[in-house]
């Protein structure tokens, strides 16, 4: 009777997994999209000390991850099921960096990844191995005359007959550099335009192309003076200033503007510019100009005309029902004639929103996860098959992880349940017992260090089936809802308490299930 209640339970799931399925290959309609979520799929180590960066890339048919930060850039392989594994750790250049505006590309048949080695004040060039692997194949230094000192933001433009390498960075004397690509992936300089006092590439964190009309322009955002500039980009690589848009007190959103990016909805063009705010930041002297107003905090929305020019259109502010606190990275995860789906990455509120943007660009948020880290700059989109997934890493020192999600649609009867956490400890025959008890006092602790934690019971297994498997220590964690579990396992209590436990563990299991309190 049992087997036939269960077996009837996972023809039921089956049909509904077929269900979402069918729904999710319709991710671009109204009816889909304003319930899509985000579900953890894996989460693995960095070697680096945090992550600042994050990019992918898809060679032979597999699709690679790049995750660097101060330390090695990791590379990982993702699957169809989101899971994450390690390929290699890669040693920059000075053994810092850490890895900024990480870009990988194809050249005239040869795949690379460009990096902006922040503290190196150089840009690197890898090549991508067969394996996904990384070889470095060529290294510029900053000069009096290119920006690329405390290099931040790398974007690769495709012209017709040649390819270019755009940087900028946070160096005292800013601007914004071109670069041509050779197919061995060596760079030539081709420009420089150095910062002033009209445009804004003073500290370019994020920047975007878009192609209309037979024209390519590039869009840049400036951290430090608090903008936003378009510049048209020619064959040669030779690019020049279209226009630009500052900040102001009242209706925009663009002090400490950060991350930049865009789509095309049907015949619109769309750019989308998030910001980290001055007042976010605490380190003395950091910021060139102090003289400045919060009123929020938002993203905005620029329709680009026909010239290339940026127009202010519309914005998402921040309120009591979204996570748009200190913006740093946001990702393109689909696109299609009527909506963009997007997804914002903020190191304050340490947490993924995801976003519509429609026809008529006007930008409304769907849902989001809090991740349970900072996000900085560490946010990447890609598809596999018909899944979508986004690829997050955690800023905070000590934490030292990346996290795969898959995009999905929310599971409606979950609203009114709590997520039970379930955790067993089979100890090594020689550990200690007081080590044992140590380790369990601990554990037990994470209550009162993890206030997400609504509930937590364990015991000592009392079974004489013996079905047990050799686990004596079984716990029940309870969570509210599915961010608590997030900021629970990432927490830093959560992860030193590991730490002890690992050691004396010959196994574990865990379990996570919904039910009603």
């Amino acid at each position: 009777m049992f087997a036939k209640q269960i077996q009837e339970n996972m023809n039921g799931m089956k049909k509904y997994v077929f269900l979402i399925s069918l729904l999710l290959c319709k991710i671009g309609t109204a009816q889909v999209s304003d319930n899509l979520s985000l579900y953890r799929t894996d989460f693995k180590d960095v070697s680096g000390e945090n992550t600042v960066s994050v990019t992918s890339y898809e060679k032979n048919g597999k699709h690679y991850i790049y995750a660097g930060g101060f330390g090695d850039i990791d590379v990982f392989s993702l699957n169809a099921q989101g899971k994450l594994s390690h390929v290699e750790s890669q040693e920059q250049y000075k053994k810092k960096g850490p890895a900024r505006g990480m870009v990988a590309d194809n050249i005239n048949g040869n795949d690379f990844l460009f990096v902006a080695n922040k503290h190196g004040d150089a840009i690197e060039v890898y090549k991508i191995l067969e394996d996904g692997a990384l070889e470095q194949v060529f290294m510029i230094h900053d000069t009096e005359e290119i920006h690329i000192g405390i290099g931040i933001t790398l974007q690769v433009v495709h012209m017709k007959n040649a390819s270019y390498l755009f940087a900028g960075g946070l160096e005292k004397t800013p601007g914004l550099s071109c670069f041509k690509i050779h197919e061995d992936g060596k760079l030539s300089h081709v420009q420089s335009m150095k910062d002033d006092d009209k445009i804004h590439t003073d500290g370019i964190i994020g920047m975007f192309v878009h192609k209309i009309g037979g024209k390519t322009f590039l869009y840049t955002g400036g951290f430090q003076d608090n903008g936003i500039s378009s510049f048209r980009v020619y064959e040669s690589g030779k690019f020049k200033n279209i226009n630009n848009i500052s900040d102001n007190t009242s209706d925009r959103y663009l002090t400490g503007t950060y991350p930049v990016t865009g789509a095309q909805i049907g015949s619109n063009y769309y750019v989308i510019v998030g910001h980290r705010h001055h007042k976010y930041y605490k380190r003395s002297g950091f910021i060139k100009n102090t003289d400045f107003v919060y009123h929020g905090d938002a993203v905005s929305v620029f329709k680009v005309n026909k010239k290339g020019e940026l127009v202010p259109h519309s914005v998402l502010i921040d309120d009591e029902n979204t996570k748009l606190q200190g913006q740093t990275r946001i990702e393109v995860i689909s696109v299609n004639n009527k909506e963009a789906i997007i997804a914002v990455g903020t190191r304050d509120d340490a947490s993924i929103q995801l976003c519509k943007l429609n026809e008529q660009g006007i930008l409304s948020p769907i849902n989001y996860l809090e991740a349970g880290f900072p996000i900085y700059y560490g946010l990447r989109s890609l598809k596999i098959d018909d899944a979508y997934f986004l690829i997050a890493g955690s800023f905070e020192f000590g934490v030292r992880k990346i996290a795969a999600y898959k995009v999905g649609i929310e599971d409606p009867s979950n609203s009114s349940k709590v997520l039970k956490h379930v955790v067993g400890f089979k100890f090594k025959a020689d550990a200690n017992q007081e080590e044992i008890d140590e380790a369990l006092e601990s554990f037990v602790n994470l209550k009162n260090k993890i206030p997400e934690i609504s509930k937590l019971e364990w015991g000592i297994n009392n079974s004489t089936e013996g079905l047990s498997k050799g686990f004596e220590y079984c716990f029940t964690i309870t969570f509210n809802d599915v961010h608590g579990r997030e900021i629970y396992v990432f927490h830093k209590a959560h992860l030193a308490v590991g730490k002890k436990i690992v050691p004396l563990l010959d196994d574990v299991f865990v379990m996570d299930y919904w039910t009603k309190e």
